[in-house]
């Protein structure tokens, strides 16, 4: 038996790499902490409860690797599941990463050097997802509500990636072993953008009227912590808006288009397939 074990395969990445695994003839095992009933090849994951860890990998050869999310520190619970996909004998691992490192997360690096480490390891570095911009994100429910973008990064830009384009790079490079791959990719869209230019894309395609309310990194700080993220986590996502703003991040690549075949999608695009998300 064999197949690809997609971890947080309910999320917005994991979904997505699902359906286009499956569409290709794969097997795809969708694991998370509340697998659809109604799916027989979904699995309970949870990065808290090891025993899940074994029975998730059991038959697979290949992963989709999902950290935990809003953790500045996942390798602690990251390193032993590394350990059962090793001994479970995958064949190739592919680990949703981030091209922006956190502020105080030192384990970062060594994550991604362990799964680099593992038969078939490989790290793909996804930049700022432009579902950000969908609700239920903060980022989303401020325009929403409020038809504002609430920012510390200023005019900096970010090569904002589609999700949909971050799945199907996992998928060319988990739908067949044969592909060679290397161990390191950087995500992103086909241009930098900045949160002033997103407002002034989404005012025009959909007629909503956007604006820019720039703040402080600490106003920013605190508004994720009253969206419910953990202090340190808010803390370090409003960190990085200042290395936004001072350029820091400001990286395009090649990647979707070298491992799909297709450029990524333009910001635009992504506008007009969700035009009812900021009309409604």
């Amino acid at each position: 038996m064999s197949g690809v074990l997609v971890t947080g395969g309910t999320g917005t990445t994991g979904k997505s790499l699902v359906q286009v695994l499956r569409k290709a003839g794969v097997q795809a095992r969708a694991a998370s902490r509340n697998p659809a009933a109604a799916d027989p090849d979904a699995i309970r994951f949870d990065w808290n409860d090891p025993t899940t860890y074994g029975p998730a990998l059991d038959g697979m050869d290949r992963v989709f690797l999902l950290p935990p999310v809003e953790s500045v520190d996942p390798l602690p619970l990251v390193e032993p599941f590394l350990r059962q996909a090793q001994l479970a004998g995958i064949r190739r691992l592919v680990m949703l990463g981030s091209a922006i490192v956190l502020p105080n997360a030192p384990s970062a690096v060594e994550m991604a050097a362990q799964v680099q480490a593992q038969p078939g390891g490989v790290v793909l570095r996804a930049s700022g997802f432009m579902q950000n911009f969908l609700r239920p994100h903060p980022l989303a429910e401020d325009i929403h509500r409020l038809g504002e973008i609430r920012t510390a990064a200023g005019d900096g830009e970010l090569g904002w990636v589609d999700a949909r384009d971050i799945a199907a790079s996992a998928a060319a490079l988990l739908a067949d072993l044969g592909v060679d791959a290397r161990s390191d990719y950087l995500i992103t869209g086909p241009h930098g953008m900045s949160y002033p230019q997103a407002a002034q894309i989404i005012t025009a395609q959909t007629g909503r009227q956007v604006r820019v309310k720039h703040a402080t990194e600490q106003e920013q700080a605190a508004a994720y912590r009253a969206s419910g993220m953990p202090t340190e986590f808010a803390d370090a996502l409003a960190a990085v808006e200042r290395g936004i703003k001072e350029g820091r991040e400001d990286q395009v690549s090649t990647a979707v288009l070298d491992l799909t075949g297709r450029p990524p999608r333009a910001f635009a695009e992504f506008v007009s397939d969700h035009a009812d998300e900021w009309t409604q």
